[in-house]
């Protein structure tokens, strides 16, 4: 009897353990940027697939790139999971669509949500198109989500008139209180305990008995995040093309080839994990650059196939550079141009210097043979060259290949074409290389 309550005391706890809900906490923090973008999406497809209850978004941020919040406002919004936003305490910008995209919002006391205009890289609100676009995205997105469309609108434009908030000429941003009064926040924090806060958002949704499963950031997303990055995009497209351009230099296939090579495909690589990229830009680069090297090899003078080339691959990280996005405007085109444009001088600089100063080196001499082989200090460029004009006999058929004898010695030897039967004299009459050039010795005296 006693084992029998032992084995459903057992099969209970198993069974409570197997049906107990999980829920993914995920950090929004600092800028928005498209590393950010992969890591949410990252999160959003392994929360559907695993079948978690909720994913909690502890948001704190002052904003940051428009395509990349775009990203993940879609991976949000279109998901069937339930997402919950805790704004712990500031949701500015890029920030606001982020949390107008999950199904609930909870905010810290004393927290803020708004002001999402649009700005340049240099901090200058963006143009009226750009504005446009965001207001609207910010609308659809609240609309979607049950919330006040106009509360939207007025956190970008600051033409909307929100009466007793924010009048005309001044951007939307709620307090906590403000937001949970206009029905944007469903819930106040007010522990200040980490754990409890956490808590009391679990217990708000009924979910304090679910297993608490945090997400970070792997190892890959980090690399990538940096690899992003203008600067660092810049100086992988310009050691790709240094290599490139040192290979289609020097024969066979070495360490610039390789190099560069590795470059590119770090640069592609790590947009392509971002969504910024994808393999129709990768094809087009290697269309670009396989029309360079036929026009290199292939075909005289350099420009009917090479200029095309080269534009096809500076296209393809043009658009590497530009991304996802469908607004194009000034500001983005100028975002995207500018590590291009500066990958491209620094090539240009790097290039010649190195032309010019490599060769000059200690480091290029241990890498390249600068020696020359001349006869006068004893080098001959066949081994062969003391049979030039021997006669000898074919040992075997020669069709036109086989062996001939001189002196003694047996070489292989060729003829110009023609064959020549066994034991027939032969005459030496060039030396190719390694190769013994022979005619019939009859032929040379007639």
């Amino acid at each position: 009897m006693k084992r029998f309550i032992f084995l459903l005391t057992i099969l209970f706890a198993t069974q409570g353990v197997i049906t107990a809900e999980e829920v993914y906490l995920a950090p929004i923090t600092g800028t928005i940027e498209r590393g950010v973008a992969a890591f949410v999406t990252r999160v959003m497809t392994d929360a559907e697939n695993n079948g978690v209850a909720a994913v909690i978004f502890e948001i704190d941020t002052p904003g940051g790139a428009i395509d990349a919040a775009l990203t993940i406002r879609d991976a949000i919004l279109y998901s069937d999971v339930k997402t919950i936003a805790f704004i712990n305490p500031r949701a500015i910008s890029a920030g606001a669509l982020i949390s107008l995209a999950t199904d609930h919002i909870v905010m810290m006391e004393g927290g803020t949500i708004g002001a999402a205009t649009a700005v340049d890289m240099q901090g200058n609100k963006a143009s009226e198109k750009v504005i446009s676009y965001f207001r609207n995205e910010m609308k659809a997105t609240a609309e979607k989500t049950g919330r006040s469309s106009k509360l939207a609108e007025g956190m970008v434009d600051e033409d909307v008139d929100i009466e007793g908030l924010a009048p005309k000429g001044k951007l939307l941003t709620l307090t906590t209180n403000e937001a949970l009064e206009q029905g944007l926040a469903e819930h106040i924090i007010t522990e200040t305990n980490r754990s409890e806060q956490l808590v009391s958002v679990l217990k708000h949704y009924n979910l304090e008995n679910a297993n608490i499963l945090r997400q970070t950031t792997n190892w890959t997303e980090v690399v990538v995040r940096w690899l992003t990055y203008p600067a660092v995009a810049s100086l992988l497209m310009s050691l790709g093309f240094l290599g490139l351009i040192f290979e289609i230099q020097s024969p066979g296939w070495g360490v610039g080839g390789t190099l560069g090579i590795i470059c590119l495909g770090l640069f592609f690589g790590s947009h392509l994990l971002v969504h910024l990229a994808d393999w129709s830009e990768i094809l087009l680069f290697f269309f670009g650059l396989i029309l360079v090297f036929v026009d290199l090899f292939f075909v005289a003078g350099f420009g009917v196939l090479g200029i095309p080339g080269v534009g096809l691959m500076m296209v393809s990280l043009f658009l590497s550079l530009m991304g996802r996005t469908e607004l194009w405007t000034f500001a983005s085109v100028t975002d995207a141009l500018t590590p291009l444009l500066a990958a491209m001088i620094l090539t240009t600089i790097l290039a010649v210097v190195m032309i010019r100063m490599l060769p000059k080196s200690s480091f290029w001499e241990r890498l390249v043979l600068t020696t020359e082989e001349k006869a006068s200090d004893g080098y001959r460029t066949s081994p062969y060259e003391d049979f030039r004009g021997a006669t000898g006999i074919a040992r075997t058929d020669l069709r036109p290949g086989g062996t001939g004898e001189f002196d003694g010695r047996r070489v292989s030897v060729a003829t110009e074409g023609s064959f020549v039967e066994k034991d027939t004299p032969i005459t030496v009459i060039g030396i190719e290389g390694a190769y013994v050039i022979v005619r019939k010795s009859d032929e040379i005296e007639s």
